[in-house]
């Protein structure tokens, strides 16, 4: 099961990671979610890995974006 990373734009604070680990981890099979304000990048561990348009529906209930 190895982690993914994703980019997430328009986070600032741990009010913000606990939002977007929060939608992220409640997708099936999600694992853990480990979030890096300063990078922006998340990292997602989960098997099966959810698809990007999970993904993205995820951090947008958080209120935020997905780069890339």
């Amino acid at each position: 099961m190895a982690p993914i990373v994703v980019k997430v734009s328009g986070m600032s604070c741990e009010h913000c990671a606990k939002a977007v680990r929060t939608e992220i981890g409640s997708l099936p099979g999600v694992t853990g979610v480990d979030v890096d304000l300063d990078s922006g990048q998340v990292r997602i561990t989960a098997e099966p890995v959810p698809d990007e348009a999970a993904l993205r529906a995820a951090v947008d209930a958080a209120g935020y974006e997905m780069a890339g």
